[in-house]
């Protein structure tokens, strides 16, 4: 049982101070004055040179003064005596000693009377004892009886251990900010009535995080790895990193490890290791993983695998999952599934979403699907849109769209994009919208497009200046086709090439279409042409229709005959033109037709 605590607080006295600068010889002056006095039959320094003695370990000496100064009615003596004779193993005869001193009134004895009780199951008498000294305004008596109500789930615990902090207890400082912790977290949800209200949030955080630092203060190396994890999250880093060092060589690894991941991001790649090391060999495992990524990115193979074993013995997932990750990237596939597999039956999500998509790429459907949802269903966003795929493959919309708008709801980009999509072939085209914004503000360029052209049928004619001439001011679509275009969208590139040509910018629609064409755009191709021909090019704007005819364009084929029939180049020109009527559209075909017809009768004549 351990109710000594803090020894230097349970050995009480209420006069014995020791100074901590006190050398030697004035510590055995001391000593023998007091050695002397308790000679004389002077209980108060009995129970002091008992005390002093008790500190030492000198449990035979300390023993008959206490029990002197006991019997002269010293209450902090029968209480140290308790104390020596528990550490002698007495304990009942030790609670008899601490129930004779708390019944006199001593804090530190009804605290340790109160342990005493608790450790043999009578929580009613350990209660009783513990809010005695509590109530006294004992720090370790408020602590305890804190930890006893928070057992029971008591609402009264909260008051004793802010009390304990108050006095200084440093576990009680911690304790009562993971308390608070936990309520901001409720109270962001909504979770504690107060409908996420921001201010009772901000005013919650702001308590936790002046618990944490007193109980960092003190050396609680837990609450300088929780103080530095919120300064990181709040972008100060600079104190983030002290106190994580702080934590850290204290000896806790979560420190060291997530002291690693900032100096990494600083840069410092060679010390980030170090921190990482000393962590992992302390049982870290996220810090075995982070030295097996960092030798993985080195080409390392060998000694990475090493390290996300290592994270695997210590009980992280995320090294199975890695291991995966190694094999897969060296084309073992078969001991990548098996290391996928071992992370994924773990419940690591990303394994199971990693797994279902090797089973894919060798044509196992009937096995990736299972996995897909097992993913899915525990979180993994990726997974929710791989299954979206998976059921729009076999044609089953209901089914796909209903995952892809979880994916979507999450945050995935092509998610929203696909369910976007299916609103508009639904005609919801506000819905549609909804979405496609979005995945378009996801960065989405297929969604920034569509998203422009829906805008685009939406846009009433432009405006007129009152003396007839037209006004431009760029809309809405105009600025999305432009952001997709940006992006390399080739639909988008020609459409925002033949805005500017409606508005007379000749430079800008070439740029656009050749942008386009050039990326293997045959409407961009053909526009180009067109500008180019217009502009009196016409052996260029042949070589833009040539490439776009080549590509399937009906009406490049048709104006390359039209260019050939005109340079007199009859037979090429006949070519062409029997290409459009191949290529269409219904249009195209028929003019290409006429004229291939009147070149035939021309080359006959």
């Amino acid at each position: 049982m351990d109710v000594m605590g803090d020894k230097a607080t349970l050995l009480e006295t209420g006069r014995f101070v020791q100074s901590s600068d006190r050398d030697e010889a004035g510590e055995a002056a001391e000593e023998l004055r007091l050695r002397l006095a308790a000679d004389a039959g002077d209980a108060e320094a009995m129970s002091v040179l008992g005390a002093l003695l008790l500190r030492r370990g000198d449990l035979d000496g300390a023993e008959p003064q206490l029990r002197a100064a006991t019997a002269a009615g010293d209450r902090a003596a029968a209480n140290n005596l308790g104390v020596l004779l528990h550490q002698r193993g007495y304990a009942d005869e030790a609670a008899g000693w601490w129930r004779i001193a708390a019944v006199a009134g001593s804090a530190a004895a009804a605290h340790a009377l109160g342990r005493y009780h608790r450790e043999r199951g009578d929580e009613p008498a350990a209660e009783y004892w513990l809010r005695q000294s509590a109530e006294q305004g004992h720090a370790l008596g408020a602590y305890a009886l804190a930890d006893l109500l928070e057992h029971r789930g008591d609402t009264g615990a909260e008051r004793w251990m802010r009390a304990a902090a108050e006095r200084g207890h440093r576990e009680a400082a911690y304790r009562l900010a993971r308390a608070l912790d936990r309520r901001a977290a409720g109270e962001a949800d909504g979770d504690n009535g107060v409908g996420g209200d921001p201010s009772a949030v901000a005013d919650t955080a702001a308590e936790t995080e002046q618990w944490y630092r007193q109980a960092a203060a003190r050396g609680h190396r837990r609450a300088a790895l929780q103080l530095g994890a919120i300064l990181e999250r709040r972008g100060e880093l600079k104190e983030a990193g002290r106190w994580y060092l702080t934590s850290a060589k204290d000896g806790e690894a979560r420190a060291a490890c997530a002291l690693g991941f900032l100096l990494r991001d600083a840069g410092d790649e060679e010390s980030a290791a170090v921190w990482w090391l000393r962590a992992a060999q302390e049982g870290d495992g996220n810090a075995a993983n982070a030295l097996g990524a960092l030798h993985a990115e080195r080409g390392e193979t060998q000694t990475a695998e090493r390290w996300y074993r290592a994270a695997m013995d210590a009980g992280d997932d995320n090294g199975a999952y890695n291991l995966g990750l190694l094999c897969a990237e060296q084309g073992r596939v078969a001991q990548a599934e098996q290391w996928y597999r071992r992370a994924a039956y773990a419940g690591h999500r990303e394994a199971a979403n990693a797994l279902a998509i090797l089973l894919l790429q060798v044509g196992d459907t009937a096995g990736a699907e299972p996995w897909f949802s097992k993913a899915a269903e525990a979180g993994s966003v990726d997974a929710a849109f791989n299954l979206g795929i998976l059921f729009a493959g076999r044609a089953e919309g209901a089914m796909a769209l209903r995952w892809y708008e979880r994916a979507a709801a999450a945050g995935h980009t092509e998610a929203a994009l696909q369910v976007g999509i299916a609103m508009l072939r639904d005609g919801d085209e506000a819905g549609a919208e909804r979405h496609l914004r979005c995945a378009a503000g996801g960065g989405s360029a297929e969604a920034a497009y569509r998203l422009a052209t829906v805008l685009d049928a939406r846009r009433p004619a432009p405006p007129t200046h009152e003396l007839g001439e037209s006004v431009h001011e760029k809309s809405e679509c105009e600025e999305w086709y432009e952001r997709a275009a940006g992006q390399g969208h080739r639909r988008a590139q020609v459409r925002v090439g033949m805005l500017a040509a409606a508005r007379g910018d000749v430079v800008e629609a070439a740029r656009w279409y050749r942008e386009a064409a050039e990326a293997g755009s045959r409407n961009g191709a053909f526009n180009l042409g067109l500008l180019l021909a217009r502009e009196g090019s016409e052996p260029e704007a042949a070589v833009w229709w040539t490439r776009a005819a080549d590509a399937g364009h009906g009406r490049a084929a048709l104006r390359l005959a039209l260019v050939y029939a005109r340079r007199g180049e009859l037979a090429e020109g006949q070519r062409w033109a029997d290409r459009a009527v191949a290529l269409g559209p219904g249009e195209v075909s028929e003019r290409a037709a006429r004229l291939r017809d009147a070149l035939r009768e021309e080359l006959s004549a």
